[in-house]
């Protein structure tokens, strides 16, 4: 037996409402039908996966998350400004958490309003928009990479 690929992730939260409101908002996904399974919940849509969210009392792990490629980075970091989602314990002091790998995507961490964490990706730092990328931060200079390393690529499809 292999997996094939993903299907969905689950996040929880305290308020269902409130976290499809964000999903929707911020990156544009779209409720679909969910069956009862006992207590709140929703499902959203991500292209050909899903995101399902339920609500359930309890914090939300500190590092886990899962990452959301997106058709427009500079308009989501822009949101992402405006309303003050940017995970300040990612951030380093003179930045935001916004960071180019050495394929030249970039990743931007934000949270949404359960405290879940939330990677935004984007295949090309050099097809950002100028205002942008002057935030982006290049981890291979504050973590040098080996030969290998620098081969490594976020996303496999091209």
């Amino acid at each position: 037996m292999v997996c094939s690929e993903f299907n969905h992730v689950t996040i929880y939260g305290d308020d269902v409402d409130e976290l499809v409101a964000f999903y929707t908002e911020v990156f544009g996904l779209e409720r679909i039908q969910a069956p009862n399974l006992g207590n709140p919940l929703a499902w959203l849509r991500c292209g050909d996966r899903q995101l399902h969210v339920v609500e359930r009392e309890t914090e939300p792990p500190q590092y886990h998350h899962f990452g959301l490629a997106v058709d427009d980075f500079d308009a989501v970091f822009e949101l992402a400004r405006e309303r003050g989602l940017f995970d300040e314990a990612l951030a380093p002091e003179d930045g935001l958490p916004v960071f180019e790998l050495p394929d030249g995507a970039v990743q931007m961490y934000l949270r949404d309003p359960a405290g879940n964490l939330v990677e935004v990706d984007w295949p090309a730092a050099e097809r950002l928009d100028e205002t942008t990328r002057a935030h982006v931060i290049d981890r291979s200079d504050r973590h040098p990479q080996t030969a290998s390393q620098s081969r490594a690529t976020l996303f496999l499809d091209g």
